[in-house]
């Protein structure tokens, strides 16, 4: 552990004391040691209660403990009327998981609870358990057999079998050389079926994007085949193949019978799959779209590589502002938890802010619960590809290894994440999230223009909180950015490489974008669900929807003679439900607790939800995208607190066939009520994507943000406070300013000095050239390192993703 993390997990200065102290948190996710643990527990009741003889693990996941043990256990105000002591909180806070699997043999699914021992005794070497300890290791609550059909996500290891299951069938060998792919050159990404109710429920079912490959770390994107394989990832088998049809040149009408964009029926018959389709087989586009540099290099249409860009290092010569005791994080004020979780990646959890020595609960948990990318062409099979990214493969599972200096810039600390295996055992993903501190420009400013005036400005700082997560051909950054004005921002940024099918020469595109010769990239959404389980200045809380309304008077009238005034109309969400964003009426919600009002403005304390990406789903109304993903039918939803509902589409979401009955919709049509109430609140966030080539052959980053921000929940700025920065190591960019008087701000031939708390009578900002190591800032020189622990490595100097960036350390 760090000399710089405290030991205990009793906070100081919490509102209401408590006398239970943990080495851990209670939200922290299963270790590798309780991984293994839990695998064992589970194969030894089944190998003794059941006849199943064989299992692969599809998740192992923490059973989140009671919300009131938790926040009992913290210190922070508990739900209305709860009473709790130390006896009952404890055994509310046991270590629980729950796991899914699959029986190997019949492909059943299982839904498994388990009680982890509270003092697990430690694995052997090998990081394993001897079947003879599993009775010491904990026990088994609940085996439940899940209904036919009913599926767990998608596994790494599942995902990355598709190709290799391809190569392997003599059938899908012969249609790729057919087309000159020989099946060394033959890749796949497996993909979720979406929809597709021709399979029987009891498969487990991928459909394939299917890509040559010229060698092994070309742009295989760049060559997408024509045909669509389907396999089921039980049996290791291609279970079907399609053709997508294609559109006349003239008329634009597909080529499949009567034009339809239905499915044909299910055959491994190349001849009678391309009979349906209705055309010629076409032959993958060759031409390399390559972006790591030494591919470039011999790519006479690829720019060398950029040299003009001098160094830019973000350095803390004294060390970061935050401390961690575990997953438990403080920084300027903040106080949080910190979670990776296997299926939503990265959680946010017991978010309070300190106000002047009063603890006060903003957040109890927030996660992006799940995700939706719909595809707009309607030809068969292209419908059935809408992702759901976290319920049908797990941001946490395909999360990255975060690399020093590449990933993450400045000083740095990471925390690992781990996950369940096939065959029980922990995968551990080293550096999954990255902790840091950036600058985030002027915080606020003002200067007093009269003669003789001052002017204060004070540099905002943040806290970055980040994992990236690579779905296939995308990439999604998520990063929670915590702020010195009380603000907390989500940044989702979206790159990768576009999905891209092959297009006829000659071809209409109504749904796509050519973006390279016969590369099509069809359109496309991503739309997001930011869970929000709100806990401002205590656990009852209301949304409020605000909007402004031009004054009912008249141009001209006595109460508006020159029309310019509107209102706010304030209406509190009463009942659960979905609600629309309207920008005609500058629509905004927030958060309030209407218990407490603001000393001066008489307003419920809140935070407003704030976000210019309310997105609607583009499609029909009553389309599958819109029964499966019924979340994305309103911005925002609103509904009572429930510590089992977790995900809007639903636990179980592969080949699921319409709305799950476990999902945001359902929960909202209870009709409960939720002023006053603890609740959760879904906010719906997102892109429409239409490609260009700009977008190819690797995309640069879109950026989607969502903010709470404070509204009335503080006396007044809360970066009031922040002292005036005097940076040493700011310099002139095209000479020295030595000799040369010092350039401050003047007002009127005076020169103002900054005032306020923490000022220096040598004004705000300076632009004199440095003359000893900055206190923070930029360097010009220094490397990125670890924040709490010693450089002990270096990085490797053939990084491509840090462009060789060999002062970067770990």
């Amino acid at each position: 552990m760090s000399s710089t993390q405290s030991d205990s997990f009793n906070p100081s200065g919490a509102a209401r004391k408590t006398t239970l102290q943990f080495d851990h948190h209670p939200l922290d996710p299963l270790t590798a040691q309780e991984i293994s643990a839990v695998s064992l527990i589970v194969r030894s009741h089944f190998a003794a209660r059941t006849p199943v003889k064989a299992v692969k693990f599809c998740s192992s996941l923490l059973i989140p403990p009671v919300k009131a043990a938790v926040l009992y256990t913290l210190g922070l105000p508990l739900p209305r009327g709860t009473k709790l002591d130390d006896h009952k909180a404890l055994q509310l806070l046991t270590r629980r998981a729950e796991v899914q699997l699959i029986d190997v043999v019949t492909g059943e699914t299982y839904e498994v609870k388990v009680t982890i021992a509270n003092d697990l005794p430690l694995p052997g070497r090998d990081g394993r358990y001897a079947p003879s300890t599993a009775h010491a290791l904990g026990k088994v609550e609940s085996l439940k057999k899940l209904d036919v059909g009913v599926q767990p996500g998608l596994t790494p290891e599942e995902v990355n079998d598709a190709e290799l299951i391809l190569r392997n069938d003599p059938r899908i060998v012969a249609i790729a050389r057919e087309v000159g792919i020989e099946p060394e050159n033959l890749y796949a990404d497996g993909w979720s079926i979406g929809y597709d109710d021709r399979f029987d429920k009891s498969l487990r079912v991928q459909q394939c994007l299917v890509y040559a490959r010229k060698s092994k770390h070309e742009n295989l994107y760049a060559h997408p085949m024509d045909f669509y394989p389907v396999i089921d990832s039980n049996s290791g088998k291609v279970i079907a193949i399609d053709f997508p049809g294609h559109r006349d040149p003239v008329t634009g009408k597909l080529s499949t019978p009567n034009g339809t964009s239905k499915p044909g029926s299910v055959t491994m018959d190349r001849d009678e799959a391309l009979a349906y389709a209705g055309r010629k087989r076409i032959a993958p586009p060759m031409e390399s779209f390559d972006y790591l540099p030494e591919l470039m290099v011999s790519d006479p249409k690829m720019p060398p590589l950029r040299t003009d860009l001098k160094p830019l290092h973000v350095v803390q010569p004294e060390g970061v502002s935050f401390k961690l005791n575990g997953n438990e994080l403080e920084w300027q004020k903040w106080k949080m938890h910190i979670g990776f979780h296997p299926r939503d990646g990265l959680v946010m959890s017991t978010i309070s802010y300190n106000d002047q020595g009063n603890v006060r609960p903003i957040v109890y948990r927030m996660s992006v619960a799940e995700m939706v990318v719909p595809y707009a062409s309607t030809e068969h099979p292209h419908p059935r590809k809408f992702a759901f990214d976290v319920g049908e493969y797990g941001m946490g599972t395909l999360s990255n290894s975060l690399k020093l200096g590449c990933d993450c810039l400045g000083t740095i600390h990471y925390l690992d994440g781990h996950y369940v295996a096939h065959d029980g055992t922990p995968t551990v993903v080293e550096n999954a999230i990255c902790i840091h501190e950036e600058d985030a420009g002027i915080a606020w400013k003002h200067t007093d223009y009269r003669p003789g005036g001052k002017v204060r400005s004070a540099r905002g700082r943040k806290l970055v909180v980040q994992m990236i997560c690579t779905i296939a051909n995308y990439e999604y950054i998520f990063a929670y950015m915590f702020h010195t004005d009380g603000s907390i921002q989500l940044e989702t940024k979206l790159s990768g490489i576009l999905n891209l099918y092959v297009k006829d020469r000659d071809e209409p595109n109504p749904y796509g974008v050519e973006v390279a010769p016969q590369v099509n990239a069809h359109y496309h959404q991503h739309l997001f669900a930011l869970k929000i389980d709100p806990m401002l200045d205590g656990c009852e809380n209301t949304v409020i929807q605000t909007d402004c309304e031009p004054t009912p008077a008249p141009t001209g009238s006595d109460r508006n003679y020159l029309g310019n005034g509107f209102v706010t109309v304030k209406t509190p969400i009463n009942v659960s439900g979905g609600y629309d964003w309207d920008w005609s009426r500058h629509r905004t919600w927030a958060i309030c607790n209407t218990q407490k009002q603001h000393y001066a403005a008489g307003l419920p304390v809140g935070y407003k939800i704030h976000t210019r990406d309310w997105e609607p789903l583009a499609l029909q109304k009553d389309s599958m995208v819109a029964q499966r993903a019924e979340f994305t039918k309103h911005s925002l939803w609103v509904t009572k607190f429930n510590e089992e509902q977790l995900w809007p589409a639903g636990k179980y979401v592969p080949q699921q066939r319409g709305t799950a009955s476990d999902s945001l919709g359902n929960w909202a049509r209870e009709q409960n009520k939720v002023d006053d109430e603890e609740i959760t609140v879904h906010a719906i966030y997102g892109i429409t994507h239409i490609p260009h080539a700009e977008q190819f052959p690797v995309m640069p980053v879109e950026h989607l943000n969502v903010w709470l921000k404070p509204a009335n929940f503080f006396d007044f700025n809360p970066a009031q406070d922040l002292p005036a920065l005097n940076d040493p190591f700011s310099r002139s960019a095209f000479g020295s300013n030595e000799g040369k008087p010092q350039l401050d701000v003047k007002v009127n031939s005076a020169a103002p000095a900054s005032s306020g708390p923490g000022a220096s009578s040598s004004g705000c900002c300076s632009s004199k050239k440095a003359a000893d190591q900055p206190r923070h800032g930029i360097s010009l020189s220094a490397p990125s390192r670890s924040a709490l622990g010693s450089m002990t490595a270096a990085h490797p100097k053939n990084c491509a993703c840090c462009a060789n960036d060999g002062s970067s350390r770990l």
